[in-house]
């Protein structure tokens, strides 16, 4: 396959970096491969153990994955992927194999949260079905906004995965299948959150729902990537200094609840299938991304 092949935006970035990697500009039109071996060693790509910005969490990463710091995965996120820039991020984790710019890859977005200690006492109570159909409700709701601002509209299809919970690691997983009016393929929303002493760290995979199977089988290595350093931990958390976070399990797989006004805090969205990063909110819905890795123009949501 050659450059020609690659959508303009790409195009144009693979080209730089090929040309930063030493070939020249009189050189034959190079190969994909040779695109995506030059960006890839343009990129700083990281193995083993790793301490997160901020020293709250560190990664412990197989031969299977390895991890991008800050400034790198925006330059996936907005230069390769088509998203604006502005949202901070703690980094991102890749499968090792596939690079960020093939088609057929999916990264996992890291930030955190720092909404205080979530208890987790209604982790044996909650009924998923019902939150599923309130979930379902909200995003329907929220329809009317999005059309009115010229965005397409979303459907909360259902669980891709169901919401598990580990009460020894404190960590807690879920997926979501949702259907965008733009698009023939529906997308996948995958979650996992790591609870700590004073917030949240959340590791979002930005896949499309034909990586599922795949993801789903890589579920128990991605959920020991991440761990709180110590004295960071959910075990460290003190009653009398730290702050709780005003909502809990429930809420948090929902997107969290704003405990005074009583509204859906923002829900973070990863869409592989146009490399998308999108916010979803249940009152105001903002765009983040513009179609990318697809023959065909779309507009952005």
């Amino acid at each position: 396959m050659k450059l020609a092949s690659f959508p303009p935006t790409l195009c144009g970035i693979l080209f730089m970096v090929a040309a930063l990697a030493g070939r020249g500009a009189e050189s034959a039109e190079p190969s994909k491969a040779e695109l995506l071996k030059a960006l890839d060693e343009h990129l700083h790509f990281q193995t083993g153990e790793v301490t997160l910005p901020g020293g709250l969490a560190r990664l412990s990463l197989p031969e299977t994955f390895h991890y991008l710091p800050p400034a790198d995965a925006e330059f996936v996120l907005t230069k390769l992927w088509g998203n604006p820039p502005g949202h901070k991020t703690l980094g991102m984790i890749f499968p090792t194999g596939t690079s960020p710019a093939s088609k057929d890859s999916w990264g996992i977005v890291i930030t955190y949260s720092d909404d205080g200690y979530i208890k987790d006492s209604d982790a044996d109570s909650i009924n998923y079905d019902k939150l599923l159909k309130r979930m379902q409700g909200a995003a329907k709701e929220a329809n009317a906004e999005r059309a009115k601002r010229g965005f397409p509209t979303v459907e909360l299809v259902g669980w891709a995965s169901r919401p598990r919970y580990e009460k020894q690691t404190h960590k807690m997983y879920w997926a979501k299948e949702l259907k965008f009016s733009d698009s023939e393929s529906n997308t996948l929303n995958y979650n996992i959150r790591v609870l700590g002493r004073a917030g949240v760290l959340n590791l979002n995979v930005v896949a499309s729902m034909d990586e599922l199977s795949r993801i789903e089988a890589s579920t128990p290595e991605i959920v020991g990537l991440a761990n709180f350093t110590a004295g960071n931990g959910y075990a460290d958390f003190n009653k009398h200094t730290d702050k709780v976070a005003a909502y809990g399990l429930a809420a948090l797989v929902a997107g969290g609840i704003a405990a005074k006004a009583g509204l859906f805090k923002v829900i973070l969205v990863g869409l592989l299938a146009a490399k998308k990063f999108v916010i979803i909110g249940v009152v105001a819905l903002v765009a983040l991304a513009r179609k990318l890795f697809s023959g065909k123009s779309r507009p952005s949501v």
